[in-house]
């Protein structure tokens, strides 16, 4: 869908737009000026493409301060991980059933 309206679009605006660096008067004055002649769909198509990269650099930037304090938790999580003693996982099993299925079938091994 939003490729039939991109297409759209630009068969609707394919008429020659002139960009020029500076006005006409400023270029006269100067001595010196750059224009460049293109598609009317290009130029919106590409002033979009600008924004949207300006955009996602601007946000992952701003981000940063984020990232850089999840990444310290997760080396401080990971130390504390293996600063801990480890509960043996037999004990556990054996007090808590893991759900109703189990808890009967263990009682049914008790009974005989």
């Amino acid at each position: 869908m939003v490729l039939l309206l991109c297409v759209t679009l630009a068969l609707a605006n394919r008429a020659p737009v002139t960009l020029a660096l500076w006005p006409d008067t400023v270029s006269a004055f100067l001595g010196f000026g750059y224009s460049l002649t293109l598609p009317l769909f290009v130029i919106v198509g590409g002033a979009a493409g600008i924004g949207l990269v300006l955009g996602l650099v601007w946000e992952w930037l701003r981000e940063r301060g984020n990232r850089t304090e999840a990444a310290k938790l997760r080396r401080e999580n990971s130390q504390l991980r293996a600063e801990a003693p480890r509960a043996p996982a037999a004990d556990t099993a054996r007090t808590k059933p893991r759900d109703q299925v189990l808890a009967i079938l263990d009682d049914s091994d008790g009974a005989r």
